[in-house]
């Protein structure tokens, strides 16, 4: 949340209803001539029309009430005015993780996330103690970046805390927070690194600075990536 304002950057990335109504113009228009040229040469091939048949408009993947993207997460679910509903990644590539601090409490923080008036709510929130909470689904798009394209290509993670209060960034919540972000980049082909796991404060034109001067991002990072090859060694091992 940063600053403490995340109704303004709301609005710099909620929709007003012609850029959808655009998109699905243009994704109509891509299916229609996909679907020609397979008539014509079969020149896309079944997998490929199989990706194409979700960006049809009115078609999105199905859906389970109260499910989350991340298993060690407690699903609470942000208000509808919060979000926007997408089919990530197939209508917007997600290839950024935006570190966010709340400014406030971990209840704090959801009950703004549930308040339709705030207009903001980031993905996930994580407390002081290492406990997530998964507010958005991540196929959908959260208001949280204060930049349009940011908030559609990003997932957010907002934490307990003051950005001035380096105390609040305990081990429990940097280990927990970095097997989430972990586990956000390897299921999107994400790389660890600072181009594309970053703070609020380097999105364009935000107005936050969070996470702050006190944020560790060498450790944060060097966390994920152990994580992240841990989670590796077990796909693996479920592989054989």
């Amino acid at each position: 949340m940063g600053n403490g304002n995340h109704s303004q950057g709301a609005g710099q990335g909620a929709d007003d209803g012609s850029g959808e109504r655009r998109r699905k113009l243009r994704r109509r228009s891509v299916l229609i001539g996909a679907g020609v040229a397979a008539a014509t040469g079969g020149v896309l091939a079944r997998e490929q029309l199989g990706r194409l048949w979700w960006q049809v408009p009115g078609v999105e993947k199905p859906r389970v009430e109260g499910a989350v993207d991340y298993a060690r997460a407690e699903w609470v679910a942000a208000s509808e005015a919060n979000w926007r509903r997408a089919d990530r990644p197939d209508d917007f590539a997600v290839d950024r993780v935006i570190i966010h601090v709340v400014q406030g409490s971990y209840a704090v923080a959801l009950k703004v996330f549930q308040d339709p008036s705030h207009r903001a709510a980031t993905h996930y929130v994580v407390r002081k103690d290492g406990h997530v909470a998964q507010l958005i689904r991540e196929l959908d798009v959260g208001y949280h970046a204060g930049n349009r394209e940011y908030n559609e290509r990003s997932v957010g993670i907002e934490h307990e805390g003051y950005v001035d209060r380096p105390q609040d960034f305990t081990g429990p919540m940097y280990e927990s927070s970095a097997r989430l972000t972990a586990d956000i980049c390897l299921r999107h082909g994400i790389p660890v690194d600072r181009t594309h796991v970053i703070g609020h404060i380097e999105v364009p034109g935000a107005d936050h600075t969070d996470p702050g001067p006190h944020w560790d991002w060498d450790r944060y990072l060097r966390l994920v990536r152990t994580a992240k090859k841990e989670l590796e060694r077990q796909r693996e091992r479920g592989r054989a």
